[in-house]
């Protein structure tokens, strides 16, 4: 068994719940369960989790308040499993500082990969060797900080907006396709949704970006992936 974090759960559906305490159990995770937002929170503080999986439809709390919080002294990994698909729904909670979301129904595999890739976030750094700071027109990158400035004036962006801002800045001029996006981002590549890379770029995009229209930085190569511009 590869499991070793130690998962919160904070989920009212008694069947997805139980669903989820099976799967983590087989894989050898430790975990703790909540079926209401306010138990959530107080397991959240109490037992320090190494990994959040959050339902946004919850009886008492909305997620995204739930992120909010958390967010406020935390950097711990939040996976979101909702079912709201719509992808206002995706961009606010990843712009609250969601890692990532997943939208049910969906595969335990799928799951149990995006685990496993957010146990190995923190190990793996994606930046240039030997860079401090990345500028390009009035946009700056401050690795060593880990800031991002727009005219010299900071944006908040979530681990997973930075990681793929970095990885295209690391490649500019290159197209990107979604499967390498997902691999050297995620984690997984084939079995990947592209969709959830639409958002998360939609989302740094309007970050960054001063006119979306017409992007100065990041452009869209249609059925590929991305390129960040080489000048």
């Amino acid at each position: 068994m590869e499991g070793c974090s130690k998962i919160l759960i904070i989920e009212d559906d008694k069947y997805i719940l139980n669903f989820l305490s099976l799967s983590l159990k087989a894989n050898g995770y430790t975990f703790e369960t909540a079926n209401t937002g306010i138990e959530g929170m107080s397991l959240f503080y109490n037992n320090n989790p190494n990994i959040v999986l959050l339902d946004l439809g919850l009886p008492d709390i909305d997620g995204i308040d739930i992120i909010k919080t958390i967010r406020m002294t935390s950097d711990v990994p939040i996976l979101v499993v909702s079912a709201r698909g719509q992808e206002s729904e995706k961009i606010s909670a990843l712009d609250e500082g969601a890692d990532d979301y997943i939208t049910k129904p969906f595969h335990m595999g799928e799951l149990m990969a995006r685990i496993r890739v957010v146990e190995r976030k923190l190990k793996r750094a994606i930046q240039p060797e030997n860079a401090e700071i990345f500028q390009m027109d009035y946009l700056t990158i401050d690795y060593e900080k880990r800031m991002v400035l727009v005219d010299n004036n900071e944006v908040h962006l979530t681990p997973i907006e930075y990681k793929l801002l970095l990885l295209l800045v690391a490649n500019k001029g290159k197209v990107l396709t979604h499967n390498y996006i997902l691999k050297k981002v995620w984690g997984y590549g084939e079995t990947g949704d592209s969709k959830s890379i639409r958002v998360f770029m939609a989302n740094l995009r309007r970050k960054i970006e001063k006119n979306r229209v017409s992007p100065r930085f990041i452009l869209t190569e249609v059925g590929i992936g991305y390129r960040f511009v080489d000048e």
